[in-house]
């Protein structure tokens, strides 16, 4: 635990908490005596998890409407991101797995890191507070942040949608043509066709943010102003 503890920058005073943090249920319902998963742990997480990002994005981005704000405070919460974190801290080695979840690669599952993640942070609030929690949260949030780009919150897809159906015979399908690096950290490469011609391509850390991209790249073509 005190190797977790360095990674986490936070010593626990009641280590049972980070132990409680770390249970899956596939681990408690094995066992059966004395250990309970760390589902209400992670239920109390994204709450603590919400309220921190959504209070800093608040107060440093004040002229960002409120569905923006929405939008950026999921790309940060997001299982994606969570998991990331998570690989980051290597929190998969510490987790208490079932066999059964074990034998099925269960420390690199996406949705058991992001859940581990925010059960971590449920039990430094519940060990430290807030600002115990707030620290270790915002280490990842704000160098992600820092590699947010606005084109998270512009809809070119839409845009070029509507251009385009003002000639019902036209039609535009988006088609992933290569995609890159290792599953936590992927790089999409899309194209756009308008019938079978490419009228852009773009890249991107999801699918969709390439398929906003190459629309983008469209638009700029066709000379719209975006």
């Amino acid at each position: 635990m005190e190797t977790l503890e360095q990674r986490l920058g936070y010593n626990f005073k009641n280590i049972n908490l980070l132990k409680n943090s770390l249970t899956h249920s596939s681990y408690a319902n094995e066992v059966r005596t004395g250990f309970s998963s760390n589902e209400r742990l992670e239920f109390l997480g994204d709450s603590v998890l919400s309220v921190i990002v959504s209070d800093y994005i608040y107060k440093h981005f004040p002229a960002m409407p409120e569905g923006e704000l929405t939008k950026l405070r999921a790309s940060l919460v997001c299982e994606k991101s969570l998991c990331a974190f998570s690989r980051e801290i290597g929190l998969g080695e510490f987790l208490k797995l079932g066999k059964g979840e074990e034998h099925n690669g269960g420390r690199e599952r996406p949705s058991i890191l992001a859940d581990a993640f925010e059960a971590v942070l449920a039990a430094i609030y519940l060990d430290g507070g807030m600002e115990a929690a707030r620290k270790h949260v915002m280490r990842f949030v704000l160098r992600e942040l820092k590699n947010t780009d606005d084109e998270v919150f512009k809809d070119y897809k839409t845009a070029l949608q509507e251009i385009i159906q003002r000639n019902p015979e036209e039609s535009v399908t988006y088609i992933l043509t290569g995609e890159s690096g290792p599953d936590h950290d992927k790089v999409f490469t899309v194209e756009v066709h308008l019938n079978s011609n490419v009228i852009g391509t773009g890249t991107g850390k999801s699918k969709k943010q390439a398929e906003q991209m190459a629309a983008k790249q469209a638009l700029i073509l066709m000379g719209a102003a975006i």
